[in-house]
């Protein structure tokens, strides 16, 4: 029996309404940059499943829109400082890196603690500034009475700055964290336990399979790492969280108190290490499957026969290269048989190959999708390197700055790619490194070992993570998933008391022990004495 069009018409509309009505309010509180393309995939998907979404942002964001069919944004009349000088820090690690001589000790100490020194410049900078904007939004009255009326079901942040947890905690609501970083550091540092005989500190490069000189190696740089980082934020969030939320408050529990960690890594990528319940993995949720290539390029790769195409992008953030390390690469490009497609702003280099297609953009997803792709040269941002897993596509890395060197180097480990320093590159090791990966064909299988291992999920990654998500509008938190590790001191964590408690108790023991044989051997060499 047919439905009448009537009825059809009706239950459809019906559906929809309780899809709208079934939605939660949802308050975002974003990084920008590049942690804003990754918020956003999440945003259209709960936009499209029917939740009304608020973003706040500064009036200078860089990425973040004011207006969107996606989201009501709540513009803050302050400057984040995302994108102010962000080209000149850059520009700055880059050039330190290629003053580096090559196989020299102390100059690679001498480049890590120049590069150090940026970087803590860098994100003292911008914390303080993120901190500017949370004692703004602190101090508007209105608009906090605002947030507070409008009965958000939760907050969804990014850890990378302070200010989404505070306000979570400020509204009493539940939190969500779309992460991988947070102003302490990788998430799993703050939140997981990490023992530091397997598991490899940030920006070490090591791998779960440490010597006993990289062990050494991956502590020390654990204890720096935590100085440095208490450096760069301490400053800028401890006196809002003294000011607004009292002295006895420890800011780093508010991180601590996030209901659900939404992390942007799986264990395809990731070495094995212990976790939390409330930590679900997500890793390459933006990824998805190739569409048809603009119809510019089609006739470029078609062209390119059984020999293929070679890509290569560094990303939003680096605008270009220095124009020696430019002509180098083209030089070897020049060298392949590949036809190759560049995303590359700057003076066109003069040793350019007929090969070799300059572009402002690229299609990235599609082209590591096309099957006529052999290899992806990538700075190795994490968007880029979950791309090419997914799609199957092993890399030749030029790392540059932040994570992208750990990035690459967990790729190398797992056998899918190739690293060039940019300090050491010339046409000669960059043609060497991109023929190594096109025609040794272990690196192709082995990153399609890792294509195969990553779509084998009983769910896809983004709807995972909008599953937890709209579980926690449901039950209003997540609470039971929680550790109590974190509201324990460390004393009390690592069982200091009660093994103090064993260790007392054994040395009493062993005391009155010892007391009872002296005791009775005086007795026995005493009373003999008498006897006789």
């Amino acid at each position: 029996m047919k439905m009448p069009f009537s009825s059809f018409l009706t239950f459809t509309l019906l559906s929809m309404q309780l899809s709208i009505v079934s939605g939660g309010k949802i308050l975002v509180f974003p990084l920008d940059g590049s942690h804003w393309v990754n918020m956003k995939v999440i945003i259209e998907r709960l936009h499209a499943r029917g939740h009304e979404i608020t973003v706040l942002r500064p009036s200078d964001s860089w990425y973040i829109k004011e207006e969107s069919f996606l989201y009501t944004s709540l513009t803050l009349p302050c400057h984040g400082g995302f994108e102010e000088n962000f080209d000149t820090y850059l520009s700055q690690q880059l050039e330190i890196r290629l003053q580096m001589k090559p196989e020299s000790f102390w100059s690679k100490i001498w480049t890590q603690m120049q590069i150090r020194w940026v970087v803590l410049d860098q994100f003292t900078q911008f914390h303080k500034k993120v901190g500017d904007i949370i004692t703004h939004m602190f101090e508007n009255e209105d608009l906090m009475q605002s947030l507070h009326a409008a009965k958000y079901d939760m907050v969804l942040t990014d850890p990378g700055i302070g200010g989404g947890a505070m306000l979570a905690r400020r509204l009493h609501l539940p939190l969500v964290f779309n992460a991988r970083w947070t102003i302490h550091g990788e998430a799993h540092f703050l939140i997981a336990p990490s023992p530091l005989s397997y598991i490899p500190f940030t920006g070490t490069e090591l791998t779960d399979k440490m010597s006993f000189p990289q062990r050494l190696k991956n502590v020390l740089s654990f204890f720096i790492g935590k100085l440095t980082l208490s450096y760069i934020t301490d400053p800028s969030y401890k006196p809002i969280v003294r000011r607004f939320f009292g002295p006895d408050v420890d800011y780093s529990t508010f991180f601590l108190d996030a209901d659900i960690w939404l992390m942007r890594n799986d264990f395809v990528f990731e070495f094995p290490r212990p976790t939390l319940p409330n930590v679900v993995y997500m890793g390459g949720f933006q990824c998805k499957p190739s569409t048809s290539l603009p119809a510019d390029l089609v006739e470029f790769v078609q062209s390119s026969g059984d020999h293929g195409i070679v890509i290569m992008t560094l990303g939003t953030l680096v605008s270009n290269l220095p124009q020696d390390i430019s002509e180098e690469i083209a030089a070897a490009f020049a060298q392949l048989p590949q036809k190759v497609i560049w995303r590359y702003i700057g003076p066109r280099p003069n040793n350019l190959g007929n090969n070799t297609l300059l572009v402002k953009w690229l299609p990235q997803n599609d082209l590591l999708g096309h099957p006529k792709t052999r290899v992806f040269i990538t700075h190795g941002g994490t968007n880029g390197v979950q791309e090419a897993i997914y799609h199957g596509v092993p890399v030749v890395g030029l790392p540059l700055f932040f994570d992208q060197p750990d990035n690459l180097s967990r790729v190398k480990a797992k056998g899918a790619g190739v690293i060039v320093d940019i300090a050491m590159l010339n046409r000669h090791i960059f043609k060497e490194a991109l023929m190594t990966v096109i025609y040794n064909s272990t690196y192709g299988d082995n990153m399609r070992t890792l294509s195969k291992l990553h779509r084998d999920q009983p769910m896809k990654p983004l709807d995972l993570a909008v599953f937890w998500i709209e579980y926690v509008i449901r039950h209003k938190g997540a609470r039971h998933l929680q550790t109590h590790s974190y509201k324990m001191s460390w004393f009390v964590y690592s069982s200091v008391d009660v093994f103090t408690a064993l260790l007392a108790a054994v040395l009493l023991v062993t005391f009155i022990w010892i007391s009872v044989v002296r005791f009775l051997l005086r007795k026995i060499f005493t009373g003999g004495k008498i006897k006789h």
